[in-house]
């Protein structure tokens, strides 16, 4: 089994507190497919305490011949973004996209140089922040040895010549089980642990503490299956804060997301959120 990336380390345990909730939100997503092969990812979310209404679109075409893929996308924000990427061609396993964005009415331009390369060992990515200014350096890097998990992840920033980032992660995995502890600038504690308890039981236990600080964030979540097409989610802190959330698939290709958000604490209150997503594919 080949090693996450840094950033991908106790995703499994992640996704059992983040996917199927949509807290404040009603969100609508399209993803279709031309005859040509070009995909199209459309997008459009308000938020109920705002009002804002926020929408994306993008299109991905791949050249499989060449190992290229070029992505476009807009967003109401007006920012134009595009990205080109290589993959598998340099050499098996490394990937490589150049990435940049612009925004019209400002003139504001970036651009980042990401490389990714994986093997059943290691698993290393680079951005290269392209700022004539003096560019950021990130690096990070994950070894596996039999399911054992150690990563390092730092940021240099060469304008300042200092690093702005050191982390450090332990771990472990394997097909139904993971446990993740990571230190991030030797403040900011976290640790994670997912349990595919059965077919359709999924479970994560969740951990984060800062140094200096008496608060620690403790929460454990759950994803039961009721069958192929639903779900319920749920979870809960040592704030009384929870979440639920319930995940139908209404026919092949159209899944609706029903979410709320209670404070426990303050149950009579108000304040709670509700959310509602619809996601349509091909």
């Amino acid at each position: 089994m080949a090693p996450p990336y840094y950033a991908d380390l106790g995703k499994k345990a992640n996704d059992v507190f983040s996917k199927g909730y949509h807290f404040g939100v009603f969100k609508l997503d399209l993803k279709t497919k031309s005859e040509s092969g070009v995909e199209f990812t459309s997008g459009i979310t308000s938020n109920q305490e705002s009002g804002k209404v926020f929408g994306s679109l993008s299109s991905k075409f791949a050249v499989k011949d060449y190992g290229l893929t070029f992505t476009e996308k807009w967003n109401t924000d007006n920012t134009l973004a595009t990205d080109i990427t290589i993959q598998d061609k340099i050499a098996a396993g490394l990937k490589v996209t150049l990435e940049g964005t612009f925004a019209p009415q400002t003139g504001t331009k970036t651009g980042k140089l990401k490389t990714s390369f994986t093997n059943d060992t290691v698993a290393v990515n680079t951005n290269l922040d392209l700022d004539l200014a003096g560019p950021v350096v990130d690096v990070a890097a994950v070894l596996n040895y039999q399911g054992w998990l150690a990563g390092v992840h730092t940021q240099f920033d060469t304008q300042k010549a200092k690093f702005s980032k050191n982390n450090f992660a332990l771990g472990y995995q394997s097909g139904d089980f993971a446990l993740h502890t990571n230190v991030d600038n030797g403040k900011d504690f976290g640790g994670s642990i997912y349990q595919k308890v059965s077919d359709k039981l999924d479970c994560g236990v969740s951990m984060k503490w800062t140094a200096g600080s008496a608060d620690t964030l403790f929460g454990v979540g759950a994803k039961y299956a009721l069958d192929q097409d639903a779900s319920l989610h749920a979870k809960i802190n040592n704030k009384s804060l929870i979440g639920l959330g319930y995940q139908q698939k209404l026919r092949p290709g159209v899944t609706l997301t029903l979410s709320a958000a209670i404070d426990g604490q303050n149950f009579n209150a108000g304040g709670h959120k509700v959310g509602v997503a619809l996601e349509l594919e091909p």
